[in-house]
């Protein structure tokens, strides 16, 4: 058996497959923001229950969690200090000196993790072909370990410049440092990223040095409460980049699970692209607090090596904290169930960024909150029932969320309240597809051509609404979609990605030299994979960074070879232009390129997930599975009309249905307008055709 279990900042989500029977349980309950791991052993508890002696049972947890970048974002994380080459010590304020908003002369950055009374300097220099230039001075190092020490400082940073090519003086402040300053977990960037381009490395170390003696201390706590529980299993964390490695791995390099928790939902997304044939999916998760999404690519999402976290202008690229590490190429927006409506100073509805998340939450969900929702405008609109959320586990309080949004919206607003209601529904499915459609178009996709696949607890209530704003001809849910993203877990390869620069000329370099170093990350990747526990085969693939020189951004190539040997410089240049012509319309022939990464993936193969068939009952009726009608919102009528409720757990392969309708299970709410088709496969999937007019 293993579970996977998904910290979302709204509700936390749990799966518990048994691979011998293909039998899935499912769970859902509040976050506990303060300690994660209550809402974990709550979870737990209810599966123990539902199938007796299942965690003695457990071979594996595998867990997503959104407490790194939370702890970033929130400023919580350990007093942090940086020790850098002298004269580095303001490149986390110097950044890459461009401003975000140029013409804004009010625009802000995020403060550094590290304030500059904590950032001190070591005397010594390596050259950029790691020769060197000052040897480092011991003396004065441990001076600036006993200063940092005195300071009280839990995480200490290091960063020097051109490291990457040679670590020897980052080693040897790492020892200094475990000498001088025996109590502060220390992060150096030659094992956190070896790679150039001097504000990206520190910020990514800093970030990894803040947020790990924080991610030590949960870790150790949630394997001890889950030792507790009866597990004899191991813990595994799922990477930012898709993988899943080992909690103590997940523990030393935190800032590689920084995207931990909205990664699952697209590992799900490629599965599902990969068994239908799907050739371009669209990969929408909707919980309480986000909204996440991806274009998946013949079953592949892309994966980039670089994003911001905690920025100033949510959407303004540049004005957030650079970490470079790799991460599935996701889209998030600040819309979930959550989500704040409020009236603007210009006196326009206002829906998002800001969330009730899960204390104190929406209005119906009576447990403090105020503030009008989306969750409390799908509440009203009739697209939930409020005796049956969660599966009737929680009531919903409809008479608060009304008195809510008429006191604070339509009153403010001078509008009607059912315009008040549909406003706050149609807004946020309009920032969701004006964000979508900019993502497809980025990566080439055709929304006329796209499968909408819909997760989380708010996603099946939004998802026909974004499918139409986007012009997608079909929609797919699957079963228990309100966890779904949490399946994503099993499908995850156990992976670890590892980088080096070394930067070269194509036409200079020694191809054996090269070779020699993609061997030297392999072994460290298996060293890796077989610290975590991992056995079997490991494979892995290669790829190279490679640019015009002097050139300041790189395009990747992937390296089939197993050996880089058998390789020449004009074959990999004719690759490079092939590469750069697809991507940009043109090539320069006449610029010389370089090697700027060297990269590889570490991966075992991924154990295939076998979805149940669900047998169709001899005697099979829809009328079994409609639970009755209920009168909900319709855009086209622009008024309240009979939507048919059917119960999703009854019904069976082939059914087949028009909307209007409602389908719900215990996590999550389908809503289907008028003129939709909807029908039921083998593996239990929801699949919805919208009408060729909403195209």
């Amino acid at each position: 058996m293993r579970i996977g279990i998904d910290v979302g900042g709204t509700f936390t989500d749990f799966v518990l497959l048994d691979d011998a029977s293909g039998r899935i349980e499912t769970w859902k309950c509040l976050t506990t923001p303060r300690d994660p791991s209550d809402a974990i052993e709550e979870g737990i508890d209810a599966l123990s229950k539902a199938v007796p002696g299942c965690v003695a049972r457990l071979e594996e947890v595998i867990h997503g969690t959104t407490l790194v970048i939370n702890a970033i974002i929130e400023r919580k994380g350990a007093k942090t200090g940086l020790l850098t080459t002298r004269g580095f010590r303001d490149v986390l304020e110097i950044g890459r000196e461009i401003r975000y908003a140029a013409y804004d002369a009010f625009a802000e950055f995020p403060e550094p993790l590290v304030p500059r009374e904590r950032r001190l300097e070591a005397n010594e220099r390596v050259r950029a072909d790691g020769e060197v230039i000052e040897p480092l001075d011991e003396a004065q190092a441990r001076e600036a370990a006993r200063a940092l020490s005195a300071m009280q400082v839990q995480s200490v940073a290091v960063c020097l410049i051109n490291a990457f090519e040679n670590p020897a003086h980052e080693q040897a402040l790492k020892r200094i440092l475990a000498e001088e300053c025996p109590g502060a977990s220390v992060s150096i960037s030659t094992e956190v990223l070896p790679q150039i381009r001097e504000y990206e490395r520190t910020s990514t170390t800093v970030a990894n040095a803040y947020v790990k003696p924080l991610t030590e201390r949960y870790l150790r706590r949630l394997a001890a409460r889950l030792k507790g529980l009866g597990l004899r299993g191991r813990l595994f964390i799922m990477l930012s980049s898709g993988g899943v490695t080992s909690a103590e791995i997940a523990a030393e390099y935190p800032v590689r699970i920084i995207e931990s928790g909205p990664t699952a939902a697209v590992i799900a997304g490629e599965y599902y692209s990969r068994l239908f044939n799907s050739p371009e999916m669209f990969c929408f998760d909707m919980g309480g607090t986000t909204a996440k999404s991806c274009l998946i690519q013949n079953g592949v999402a892309g994966v980039v090596p670089t994003f911001e976290v905690g920025r100033v202008q949510r959407f303004m690229k540049g004005s957030g904290l650079a970490i470079q590490v790799p991460v599935v190429d996701l889209m998030e927006i600040g819309a979930g169930g959550g989500s704040i409506a409020r009236v603007s100073r210009l006196g326009t509805l206002q829906v998002g960024p800001q969330s009730a998340g899960a204390e104190p939450g929406p209005i119906c969900y009576a447990r403090g909150g105020a503030e009008p929702t989306v969750t409390d405008a799908d509440l009203l609109l009739g697209y939930l029932d409020p005796d049956y959320f969660l599966g009737g586990a929680m009531s919903l309080d409809v008479a608060g969320a009304r008195r809510g949004v008429e006191e604070r919206i339509a009153g403010p607003l001078g509008v009607s309240y059912l315009d008040a209601l549909w406003g706050i529904h149609d807004l946020i499915n309009e920032t969701m597809a004006a964000a979508a459609k900019t993502h497809i178009a980025e990566r080439g996709g055709n929304p006329k051509a796209l499968t909408v696949v819909a997760f989380g607890g708010a996603g099946p209530v939004h998802a026909y609404g974004l499918a139409k704003k986007l012009g997608a001809p079909r929609l797919v849910v699957p079963p228990n979609a309100g966890v779904g993203s949490a399946l994503g877990f099993f499908t995850a390869p156990r992976a670890f990605d590892l980088a080096r620069s070394h930067k070269t000329p194509f036409d200079d370099a020694d191809f054996a030299a090269l070779e020699e170093l993609f061997r030297r990350l392999e072994a460290e990747g298996e060293a890796t994979l077989r610290q975590a526990g991992a056995a079997g085969e490991i494979r892995f693939s290669r790829s190279v960074d490679a640019r015009f020189i002097g050139q300041g951004s790189e395009t990747t190539l992937p390296i089939a070879e197993r050996d880089l040997r058998r390789l020449d410089a004009q074959t990999l240049r004719r690759r490079f232009d092939e590469t750069y012509a697809r991507l940009y319309g043109r090539t320069y022939p006449e610029s010389p390129v370089e090697f700027v990464n060297f990269r590889v993936r570490a991966s075992l193969p991924v154990q295939e997930l076998e979805l149940p068939q669900r047998e169709t009952p001899k005697v099979a009726r829809l009328a079994d599975a409609k639970k009755g009608a209920r009168s909900a919102y319709s855009a086209r009528a622009r008024d309240f009309v009979p939507h048919a409720v059917y119960d999703r757990y009854r019904l069976f392969p082939g059914a087949a249905f028009e909307g209007p309708a409602v389908v719900e299970e215990r996590e999550s709410t389908v809503i289907l307008g008028e003129g939709a088709r909807a029908r039921i496969d083998a593996r239990g999937f929801l699949w919805i055709d919208l009408p060729e007019t909403s195209a």
